[in-house]
């Protein structure tokens, strides 16, 4: 588990292939501190598993599934990455739960200038567009944003200057593809009004035990429910 909130920018300093997957090498500084082999670590987003360390980074496997959901098949040597350790209990949940695992990838369509912020349009496809709601979270290349307007098939954010210069947004450009994780909670949420539809469980008389044989009640989260406790 994740924030969002980006600690390091790294670098990639190797690729290595084998077969149709790839072992990454970057090159690290913060990160680095109380890293072990078997952690996972965040890299634009994308949950890896740690396989080796040294003293200037570390390597991670990439299979063949993450390279076809994510954008990390285009990265080469020299390429800057977004860096995040996993979440450690009690620590600070600066941004929003990031789980690591990538719904799908977006192009940037445009940038511009707001006072001194910059406003990024992006492209976003079906699985991801669904999820994204206007001043909700959403977690580009593994930063943690807020959507500040959405489109049909696209949204836009607004990043201050410290998230342009410490995270690969400062220099990404139109036309660059960015990993996007919706927030998780939209998706549970979603599954469990899917799976409410048309569900009801008879505690009568067989799964009622001993109490009124004529209650039956309607399991899970509902419109209903959520419009009284005032969620929607």
């Amino acid at each position: 588990m994740f924030t969002g909130i980006v600690e390091e920018l790294g670098v990639v300093s190797g690729r290595q292939h084998a077969d149709d997957s790839v072992v990454l090498v970057i090159k690290g500084n913060k990160v680095l501190d109380d890293l072990k082999e078997g952690d996972s670590i965040a890299v634009n987003g994308v949950c890896l598993t740690v396989t080796g360390i040294s003293s200037i980074g570390f390597s991670a496997d990439v299979m063949p599934e993450t390279l076809r959901r994510t954008n990390l098949f285009q990265l080469k040597s020299g390429d800057k990455v977004n860096l995040e350790r996993a979440l450690p209990v009690g620590g600070r949940l600066g941004g929003h739960f990031v789980s690591g695992h990538i719904d799908g990838t977006g192009i940037i369509l445009a940038e511009k200038r707001e006072g001194n912020a910059r406003v990024i349009t992006i492209s976003a496809p079906e699985q991801v567009a669904r999820y994204v709601v206007e001043k909700g979270s959403i977690a580009i290349d593994g930063i943690s944003l807020t959507v500040v307007k959405t489109e049909r098939n696209a949204f836009s954010v607004s990043i201050v200057p410290h998230t342009a210069q410490f995270t690969t947004l400062g220099f990404k450009k139109p036309g660059d593809t960015v990993n996007l994780e919706a927030d998780m909670l939209v998706k549970y949420i979603e599954k469990l009004l899917l799976n409410d539809a048309g569900s009801e469980k008879d505690l009568s008389p067989s799964g009622n035990r001993g109490g009124n044989k004529n209650i039956a009640i309607k399991e899970g989260v509902t419109y209903t429910l959520l419009r009284e406790k005032g969620f929607i």
